[in-house]
């Protein structure tokens, strides 16, 4: 089972992956910032440039068994994710 979820913050392209066979992994602008080989629930962080040219925190939960879903969050607030697979 392969997932990919993606999301624009700020004009940064952020893509969150699962696979059963690479694991869960966070990219922010092409750049791998997390990974996980996990069978259950998993955790991913991360950062990423808000407007302000601030650094702010990017927390992801990815969780299902049968079918995978995904949560952004970005300095603590959903972020609306794009199912692409």
């Amino acid at each position: 089972m392969n997932s990919e979820w993606i999301a624009d913050y700020d004009g940064n392209k952020i893509r969150v992956t699962n696979s059963w066979i690479t694991g869960e992994k966070l990219f922010v602008n092409d750049e791998l910032q997390d990974e996980q080989l996990n069978f259950t629930a998993s955790n991913l962080t991360g950062n990423v440039r808000n407007i302000n040219g601030e650094k702010v925190l990017i927390k992801t939960n990815i969780s299902g068994f049968f079918t995978s879903n995904c949560r952004l969050f970005i300095d603590d607030k959903k972020i609306k994710l794009q199912q692409t697979k």
